[in-house]
Parts: structure tokens; C-alpha cells; sequence
């Protein structure tokens, strides 16, 4: 299965948890329908990217990672690579190389969609969750600035709504 095809699905199958989402939702599957390059950074009108928020479930506690290039506190992941077949695959493979982390463990449906403008386009974010191991220590990668584990509540005085919304949802599963 191509990482084109494998989004449709993910999308499709995928229960948006309210009318904004669901609304997203539509609009990345007319995206794919439209793109046949949606998957790639090539795709100049925006396209798909895969992302995971790193959560130590017995900490309680989420690993965010100062990007470098923005300056802003995020989620780890970005862009789909040729390799990727899957996009828990491709937002897996992101978590790992940004935290530094090894074993994490991807809950196998989306938490949320994010569309947000960045410097090369638009970017329709797939997010996922990542359960880290027991004692994972993060080690930052070059695409980070620094590497922070927050607890739930301060994320808000760090990182924007979107972080926020994220983290929400992934206290609210867990």
C-alpha cells in the first residue's frame, strides 16, 4: 500500500471527536483526492505532514522539543519521507529521531488534524501519541534547539493553542 493511499484510509476510518475536526478531516481527504503529491513536500499548495506527542503516562507529563528553525516549542515530527509506507510509520520514525528515544509505542489512530501555515507551506498534520518507555531519557537531535519534558498544566505557558489542544486531548485518552 503507497503512504498516499494509506492516509485515505487513516482518514476515513478515522472518528473526528467534534465538528471542527470532522470538518479538517474533510478537507485533507479532498486534499489527497486532489493532490496525487499530497504526501510530499513538493506539493506547493500544503501538504500532509505526521507528528506525535511523546507523553510519559506515569509522569504525567508530555517531551516537547524547541524547533530550531521556528524558535517555538512543539510536538515532534514534520515531513513524510520516501521511505515512509505508513503515516503512524512516518510519525513514529519523527518521534524517535527527535527525541532520542527508543521503544516508544504509537496508539495506532490519530488524536487530532492541525492545518497551519509554515515557511514552505501549508502543512495538514496527522497527530499521533507516543507512549514512552519507563525512565526514557530524551536526547536532542539537530533539528532541536532543546528538548523539555512539561507537565500537562504548563505546556499552555509555553507553547501555542495547538500544543495545547494536543496535550489536552492526550490527557483526556489517557
Amino acid at each position: 500500500m503507497s503512504l498516499h493511499r494509506d492516509a485515505g484510509r487513516v482518514l476515513e476510518r478515522w472518528k473526528a471527536p467534534d465538528d471542527a475536526q470532522h470538518r479538517l478531516r474533510h478537507l485533507y481527504r479532498g486534499h489527497l483526492a486532489d493532490h496525487e503529491d499530497a504526501m510530499r513536500r513538493t506539493c506547493a499548495p500544503g501538504h500532509l505532514t505526521a507528528s506525535a506527542l511523546v507523553v510519559d503516562p506515569e509522569q504525567e507529563r508530555v517531551l516537547l522539543t524547541l524547533h530550531a528553525k521556528l524558535g517555538m516549542w512543539l510536538q515532534t515530527g514534520g515531513h513524510c519521507e520516501e521511505g515512509d509506507t505508513t503515516l503512524a510509520g512516518a510519525a513514529l520514525r519523527e518521534a524517535t529521531e527527535e527525541s532520542g528515544i527508543d521503544g516508544l509505542r504509537l496508539l495506532e489512530q490519530p488524536v487530532a488534524l492541525d492545518r497551519h501555515l509554515t515557511p514552505c507551506a501549508w502543512h495538514l498534520d496527522v497527530q499521533y501519541l507516543a507512549l514512552a518507555p519507563r525512565g526514557a531519557v530524551p536526547r536532542i537531535s539537530e533539528e532541536s534547539a532543546d528538548l523539555r519534558w512539561f507537565a500537562y498544566d504548563e505546556v499552555a505557558g509555553v507553547a501555542d493553542g495547538s500544543v495545547v489542544r494536543l496535550a489536552s486531548r492526550a490527557r483526556a485518552l489517557l
